[in-house]
């Protein structure tokens, strides 16, 4: 019996003692990048962009190239954490490649791109984007590098290394990484690091359009950190546009930017922190417009909730979209009706050119 006792003893302890190094590694091994300058590539020889002239742009959350409509994510209350397998990854990735292709846009903001990820077998993604935007140049910026995450017990989610991936037929002059606020406590843990890269493209009238690809924070306690993250953001806008400069900032907002997407898709019977509008009077005082795509009569959202694969009556908003400054015309803007086929997101888009003249 005293030998039972002592080997259930000795089991304890170790496990206390595995459990209590795994801690000690997640909270030393954390660590926030910092704002760093990041180098544009292949931009040698693009032209600046023309005032006057229509453009299209386009944001995509593309999810790690994961999120086909039959995913459903741990940390949204599904199941999966990794994606399928190597080969639908590799399928998915091509597919998000050619829809991106196939629009031909100007501009391509794309966000959740994987670089070195247990979750995407440590496939960089960014190849795949790349080979399917030929014509363009590109930043990258990495959003995040969080430590091995052992959960879910049967398929731990693992390391994760993503960022945020700018395409631009026009020439880049330089590109920075801004470091945005986190939560301080344990939530920082599964939230990881966020910042927006910030792309200088020079305009034939010797100002620049600034270019602003961000994807916001998701898994916090009540959303009230994203809605600092948004205030820095336009600070920085409205420091662009006083210089005369046009700003375009897109991307995943991870709010409810139609104030109540349920008027449109459906109410939900789950309340979810991340998904609240933004708060009243965030965008005023600044030389800015929210632009929130939609097609009243045929409204389409940009964004299910992953908990499970794609259904009818399953809870979707809209939370990608745009903002844009006062000298920047925006003709119009929509959401990508995919389906979900190859994210948890729809992508947007929005037609807009400069004005002639920058105040």
């Amino acid at each position: 019996m005293k030998k039972a006792i002592r080997i259930l003893c000795i089991v304890l302890a170790s496990l206390i003692l595995i459990v209590g190094a795994y801690v000690a590694y997640v909270f030393i091994a954390y660590h926030r990048i910092g704002d760093l300058a990041v180098t544009p590539q292949n931009t040698e020889g693009a032209p600046p962009i023309s005032l006057g002239k229509e453009y299209k742009i386009m944001s995509y959350n593309i999810g790690f190239g994961a999120y086909e409509s039959d995913y459903g994510f741990f940390m949204d209350g599904g199941k999966e954490s990794w994606a399928w397998s190597e080969e639908r990854l590799d399928k998915n990735l091509k597919n998000i490649g050619s829809l991106l292709s196939s629009e031909n846009a100007d501009l391509y903001l794309v966000q959740e791109v994987d670089i070195d990820s247990t979750r995407s077998y440590y496939v960089d993604e960014r190849e795949y984007l790349t080979s399917a935007l030929p014509g363009c140049g590109s930043t990258f910026a990495q959003n995040y590098d969080s430590p091995f995450l052992f959960y879910p017990l049967t398929q731990p989610h693992g390391a994760s290394r993503s960022g945020l991936m700018t395409f631009s037929r026009f020439a880049v002059a330089s590109c920075d990484r801004v470091e945005l606020p986190i939560e301080t406590g344990l939530t920082k843990l599964l939230d990881l690091d966020r910042c927006y890269s910030k792309n200088r493209i020079p305009t034939e009238n010797g100002k620049e359009l600034v270019l602003y690809n961000f994807h916001l924070s998701a898994y916090t306690s009540d959303g009230a950190i994203v809605t600092e993250q948004l205030k820095v953001l336009l600070e920085d806008v409205e420091s662009e546009y006083q210089k005369g400069n046009y700003c375009i900032a897109g991307g995943d907002f991870n709010k409810d930017i139609l104030g109540d997407s349920s008027v449109y898709f459906g109410i939900s019977d789950i309340e979810y922190t991340w998904a609240q509008p933004i708060p009243e009077g965030v965008l005023d005082g600044y030389h800015v417009s929210l632009v929130a795509p939609l097609n009243r009569s045929d409204p389409i959202p940009s964004c299910r909730n992953a908990d499970s694969a794609y259904h009818p009556g399953q809870y979707v908003l809209t939370i990608d979209g745009f903002i844009v400054s006062d000298n920047v015309n925006v003709i119009n803007s929509a959401v990508m009706d995919t389906k979900f086929a190859f994210s948890d997101h729809n992508p947007v888009k929005m037609t807009f050119g400069l004005e002639l003249t920058a105040e």
